[in-house]
């Protein structure tokens, strides 16, 4: 589904809950300096001591004592994450500031063309993150990152874990084995959508036949809709499985993450910003969701209508829009249950 003249947000609130009350606890800072300043001539020496590199690309600061504060800042978030992941023993996980006057050199060689942007160089692919600049938030997306790009369904708990996982984008396919050509092209593709897209398999005929699918096919579940869509002309090749994504990666309704937040406002859309909130354990407020879900579902085709939500509240969406500067041109809507608020940016 394509983006339309009219995108309307929809997001989740979780009580009282906040980005970083996931079970995730970031330690206090123990002084030892993780994060790398990477310059033309030591960048590649950094690079190859790790398996992920993630590196901030971010603004010069010099003469702005304003902007080298937000900076310290960030950096510390940086080097929290980075202490959180230095117990990890599987992968080596690296961090890195790259200055946009100081290592253009740096930047153009790695190919980093948007400043304020973090970038994760992992197996091969260069993953653009669209989160918000936060320990907690980074080191669980990183979680997700060094995971395999495909999740194997084996018996009933996981088939049951994977229908709970009802409210992101999910492709399922069944194979004969992990060897299976076919398999190996879903694989392929899965890498070029890891982490932001799940890809589930299964080699198990009794789990396949629950899940309806038949040898080397692929289903296709956009979220909170009832039923899968069967991706046609299998066997499939890695270029078409691509392709389809592509086409379909835009659902109706979509519940927006810490690591995605700002992944929304970056397409181009030539008109309003709606922004609606529902707080999922209040009985109005699961209603409310329920509506939505079911508006979506009705309006799966509708190519203007586009439907968001991600656990935080109002105040603190204005906030996070408030500090994008892409979001000062724009008029956002606060919509809580049946109430509806605008601010306009004007106004921050």
């Amino acid at each position: 589904m394509k983006w339309g003249w009219m995108f309307l947000g929809v997001f989740l609130s979780l009580g009282s809950l906040s980005y970083g009350e996931k079970g995730l606890e970031i330690p206090e800072y123990d002084g030892k300096d993780r994060v790398h300043t990477l310059t033309a001539k030591n960048y590649k020496s950094i690079m190859k001591m790790y398996d992920v590199m993630v590196i901030y690309y971010h603004k010069n600061v010099d003469g702005n004592r304003g902007a080298k504060k937000q900076l310290q800042i960030e950096e510390m978030s940086l080097e929290l994450a980075a202490q959180v992941l230095d117990e990890l023993e599987d992968e080596d996980i690296g961090f890195g500031l790259v200055d946009e006057k100081k290592a253009s050199a740096v930047a153009k060689k790695l190919g980093l063309d948007e400043v304020e942007s973090i970038y994760i160089f992992a197996d091969n692919e260069i993953i653009e993150y669209d989160g918000e600049l936060a320990a907690d938030t980074i080191v669980e997306f990183l979680y997700d990152v060094i995971e395999d790009p495909v999740e194997i369904i084996d018996n009933d708990r996981e088939l049951k874990g994977f229908y709970n996982m009802d409210d992101v984008i999910r492709l399922v396919g069944y194979f004969k084995s992990d060897r299976s050509p076919h398999f190996i092209e879903y694989d392929d593709a899965a890498e070029e959508f890891h982490p932001f897209v799940k890809f589930y398999a299964t080699f198990d005929p009794k789990i396949a036949k629950k899940l309806k699918l038949k040898i080397n096919e692929v289903d296709f579940y956009e979220p909170f809709m009832d039923e899968p869509v069967t991706i046609p002309g299998k066997p499939y090749i890695e270029s078409e499985l691509i392709a389809y994504i592509e086409q379909h990666d835009r659902p109706t309704l979509r519940k927006l993450e810490p690591y995605s937040m700002y992944e929304i406002w970056e397409d181009d859309i030539d008109g309003e910003h709606i922004v609606a909130f529902a707080e999922e354990d209040d009985p109005d407020g699961f209603e409310f969701l329920e509506i939505l879900k079911e508006v979506a579902r009705d309006n799966t085709d509708n190519p203007n209508l586009m439907l968001f939500h991600p656990p935080l509240t109002c105040s603190v969406v204005a906030g996070k829009l408030k500090k994008d500067t892409n979001m000062y041109h724009h008029k956002v809507c606060c919509l809580s249950f049946m109430m509806a608020v605008c601010i306009d940016s004007n106004a921050f």
